[in-house]
């Protein structure tokens, strides 16, 4: 894969969405960090149908704390892990009050301090909240970005790096909404839906799968 190529690919993809944003549905930075925590094996979908009835009834991190971890259960028991999530949400909100004022901090460390906040979480956050030119590779980019040889790597990190490394400034806020949107939607993981795809003569998988005639 040619830096032409690249860049071809990425044109593309902003013609066809040129203002790409997250599913999950959020109106505020504290409301983003408790959607994507939740989200972590889980979908947005999933996700977004248990934050419809929690968000109007707690979406800071006192009243969300208020709930306590039973409380916050009865809201996301039907999302994946949500013992734990809860578990995780409550002592965020703790820390975010005690620490931050209530605030979601806008520093990578400070992040991925608080609990259940990794790597791709954090990223997501600085990107999708505070506009920063993160690269947050979850499953869906990662397959894309090796399935097309865009910035082949053996794991996250070195997927995130290759494409901090070869996705132009102009780019980089966007791309990685882009990439998880094709992912989910086109690229997808059993049957990748090829003939339907506004990059496949760009893309260097060389087992692509097209509909029967």
């Amino acid at each position: 894969m040619n830096q032409q190529k690249r860049l071809e690919i990425l044109r593309r993809l902003r013609q066809h969405n040129p203002k790409p944003e997250t599913e999950l549905n959020y109106t505020s930075p504290f409301e983003l960090l408790v959607a994507v925590t939740l989200s972590a094996q889980a979908t947005d979908v999933s996700v977004n149908k248990a934050t419809d009835k929690l968000f109007p009834v707690a979406n800071t991190p006192a009243s969300i704390y208020a709930l306590g971890v039973e409380g916050l259960k009865e809201y996301i028991k039907t999302i994946g892990l949500y013992n734990n999530k809860a578990i995780n949400v409550i002592n965020t909100c703790k820390i975010l009050i005690d620490q931050y004022q209530g605030e979601v901090p806008e520093n990578r460390e400070a992040l991925e301090s608080l609990p259940g906040v990794g790597r791709k979480t954090a990223n997501v956050v600085l990107n999708t909240a505070f506009g920063w030119p993160t690269i947050a590779v979850d499953t869906h980019i990662f397959r894309l970005a090796n399935r097309s040889q865009f910035a082949p790597g053996k794991n996250v990190v070195e997927v995130e790096e290759k494409m901090l490394k070869v996705v132009p400034a102009e780019f980089k806020v966007d791309v990685h909404h882009w990439f998880i949107l094709h992912g989910r939607y086109t690229c997808l993981a059993r049957k990748p839906r090829c003939g339907s795809c506004i990059i496949e003569d760009l893309c260097e998988f060389k087992e692509k799968v097209y509909p029967e005639e």
